[in-house]
């Protein structure tokens, strides 16, 4: 499974918007980007714009520019999780899959996902 596939950074950025809901993480870009790991820029605008299209994340404001480039205008910081993001993060049954398979890897990843999923 490569890092930059579709579903493998939906729950990357899932998960670390849903550490922020949670109050466990304060928005960092530097960390976001450690999250979303190495995915280039107009393809992670291609799927921000897509999740926040299927109600996912909400706060970002995307423009087309000349050839159909996605330029996001506003600052990556205004991005949060909705409901649905959640519901879908904890529901959907290829993102449990990744949960269980990202979780025993190292790094920002599976340290969030300890964050956000350990019962306490």
């Amino acid at each position: 499974m490569a890092k930059d596939d579709y579903d493998v950074v939906v729950f990357r950025i899932l998960v670390y918007l849903y550490a922020i809901f949670k109050g466990k993480q304060i928005f960092d870009q530097h960390i976001f980007l450690k999250v979303i790991s190495k995915v280039e820029e107009d393809y992670l605008y291609r799927v921000l714009e897509m999740m926040q299209s299927e109600g996912l994340i909400e706060g970002l404001q995307f423009r087309k520019a000349w050839g159909g480039v996605v330029i996001l205008i506003n600052d990556l910081d205004d991005i949060s999780i909705t409901s649905d993001g959640i519901h879908y993060l904890l529901e959907n049954s290829r993102m449990k899959k990744l949960k269980d398979f990202l979780s025993g890897q190292t790094g920002a990843i599976a340290s969030l996902i300890q964050l956000v999923f350990t019962v306490v």
